[in-house]
């Protein structure tokens, strides 16, 4: 398992490389919620996402001899994007397996950073045998999305530089698909202050980790429908144990308050989130759990829209 050491090792890691985010506030948010909620701005990270604290601190870790040989992965979404641009800063090769079927602005997003795409059908054998005939040719190494205890210190940093902005928060909340950002989260903020809370925000409509929490073991995903397809993912070996270890609770969200939180956030806040970002403020707009009066840090996880696509 991950330590605090980690994260702090990680943040020297990638400080040269990655954004040191803001911390946002919106009064109307507030009075809505009934709490002070503390906007972690990670929209307004390179490619858009938290994804690139994980991936630089995966590429950075490398040797020379091992960097050399370039990165690999599969992913259609940011994971791809950021393992892309992290490898081009370092100046190494990146390997990415994408589906057939991504959409056209994350395949051009991900060459435009240089990636070298191999696309396969969109069936995750498809993807794993793809991926694992490139890291024999090549000898890249290979970085996981979330199952990835570099990616999950990398991810940990975003936790560490809110505290080290808000240092008295009550609570912390995250979105939680693979649970790279969840659990490096958790990590980071209860050996930060032990009595924070750490709370996830998932998707009723893909409630895998919800229902892993309930049943004690990993509860795959079957067939998630939901707007936030940053979110589809299933736990990890390595996420879970430190989710159950250390994180109070997962709380579901309707698609009806994904859309609401993430037209508010847009029209009221004037900060452009992706869906899986409005599900972790999803948690306060439908009040399914009581944080009236707290102080609360929320990690605004992405900002990449399909614009043709909004769902408002």
């Amino acid at each position: 398992m991950i330590t605090i050491q980690d994260i702090q090792q990680a943040a020297q890691r990638i400080k040269p490389y990655a954004h040191h985010t803001p911390v946002l506030t919106n009064e109307s948010l507030n009075q809505i919620v009934g709490a002070d909620v503390f906007l972690k701005c990670e929209n307004l990270q390179k490619v858009g996402a938290f994804k690139f604290r994980g991936a630089c601190n995966a590429v950075y870790s490398l040797t020379d001899a091992e960097a050399a040989k370039g990165v690999c992965t599969h992913s259609s979404g940011n994971h791809a994007q950021a393992l892309a641009l992290a490898a081009r800063i370092r100046g190494i090769p990146a390997y990415i397996v994408m589906p057939n079927n991504a959409p056209s602005v994350k395949k051009n997003a991900v060459a435009g950073y240089g990636g070298q795409i191999t696309f396969c059908e969109p069936t995750l054998e498809a993807r794993e045998s793809s991926l694992e005939r490139i890291r024999l040719k090549t000898g890249a190494n290979v970085v996981h999305p979330y199952n990835d205890e570099r990616v999950m210190a990398g991810q940990g940093t975003a936790a560490l530089e809110l505290l080290a902005q808000i240092p008295d928060l009550d609570v912390i909340i995250t979105p939680v698909g693979g649970g790279g950002l969840l659990s490096g989260t958790a990590i980071a903020a209860k050996e930060t202050k032990k009595a924070i809370r750490v709370i996830g925000a998932e998707p009723e409509m893909a409630d895998d980790a919800f229902r892993s929490m309930q049943a004690g073991k990993i509860i795959p995903s079957e067939n998630p429908k939901t707007i936030a397809d940053g979110l589809l993912t299933s736990l990890g070996t390595l996420t879970f144990p430190v989710i159950q270890e250390r994180v109070e609770q997962i709380v579901t969200v309707s698609e009806a308050g994904i859309v609401a939180s993430m037209k508010f956030i847009w029209e009221r806040a004037k900060i452009i989130i992706e869906p899986s970002s409005a599900v972790a403020v999803g948690v306060l707009w439908e009040k399914k759990i009581d944080l009236s009066g707290l102080k609360i840090g929320v990690i605004l996880s992405g900002g990449n829209v399909d614009l043709e696509k909004l769902p408002f």
